[in-house]
């Protein structure tokens, strides 16, 4: 098997206002947008490192999610996590979890965009494996 990409597509509704909150909190780029009348059927955000994001107008084949969010949440590495929590927040986004320091070395925060979608966004574990699963043990023996 050659090389294998991962690239995130949301089902939203209000696919035009999502490519607006995407790209004012994730410094994306707009690449691509295909609409069929008014709803978009395919657009694709180009993030400022390399990766990417696609997105469509949710349907009956492709819902949006259910009040609340969905059963996947996305995962940001970034160095200023605090600074896209605000960005966030100042573009509609509901916080979940505020930014902190986390016991096994991150520094995260969660939350959901106006569409539905959970996004954790921290700075990379800084510990190891070993390390992170003691810091959890002991956080465990502390509730």
């Amino acid at each position: 098997m050659g090389d294998l990409t991962i690239t995130p597509k949301l089902a939203v509704r209000g696919a035009d206002a999502a490519i607006d909150f995407y790209g004012a909190v994730l410094d994306a780029r707009l690449r691509t947008r295909y609409a069929m009348g008014p709803a978009v059927v395919f657009a694709e955000l180009a993030l400022r490192h390399g990766g990417r994001l696609q997105l469509k107008e949710a349907d009956d084949t492709d819902p949006a999610p259910p009040e609340g969010g969905g059963g996947v949440i996305l995962d940001l590495l970034t160095d200023d996590p605090d600074a896209l929590m605000a960005r966030a927040l100042e573009h509609g986004a509901e916080e979940i979890f505020p930014v902190a320091d986390q016991p096994y070395g991150s520094r995260q925060g969660r939350f959901r965009d106006p569409f539905g979608h959970q996004w954790i966004m921290g700075t990379p574990v800084a510990m190891t494996d070993d390390e992170v699963q003691a810091a959890l043990d002991a956080w465990t023996r502390h509730t």
